[in-house]
């Protein structure tokens, strides 16, 4: 894809959104590909070097607002201890998955 999974910035990190992949294939379910986006998601931050502690905001996009419970239990289990800011959209996705999910980290460099 044409696009990097990260950047790095002054102590940001931009993570591109993720999706319940795994080897190029879908997982099928919302709590399946919920789990899998996350994973993916918190590789990413830490093979940067980043912990899931210094993500500091998650956007979130769902192909139907019913999937909105089953999500919310599965990003609580994967965030139970300092919650990022979010933001959820239903929103149309451009591969047919029922979850997408980004991130922006930060740690001092000091």
């Amino acid at each position: 894809m044409p696009f990097a999974h990260a950047v790095q910035a002054d102590g940001w990190l931009y993570v591109s959104s993720q999706v319940g992949m795994v080897n190029g294939e879908l997982v099928h379910g919302i709590v399946e590909q919920s789990n899998r986006a996350i994973s993916n998601l918190l590789e990413i931050v830490d093979t940067a070097g980043y912990s899931k502690g210094d993500i500091v905001r998650c956007g979130v996009w769902l192909s139907d607002a019913r999937n909105w419970p089953s999500f919310n239990r599965v990003f609580a289990q994967h965030f139970d201890e300092v919650l990022p800011a979010r933001t959820c959209i239903i929103a149309g996705m451009v591969v047919d998955c029922l979850v997408e999910i980004d991130c922006v980290a930060y740690r001092n460099s000091s």
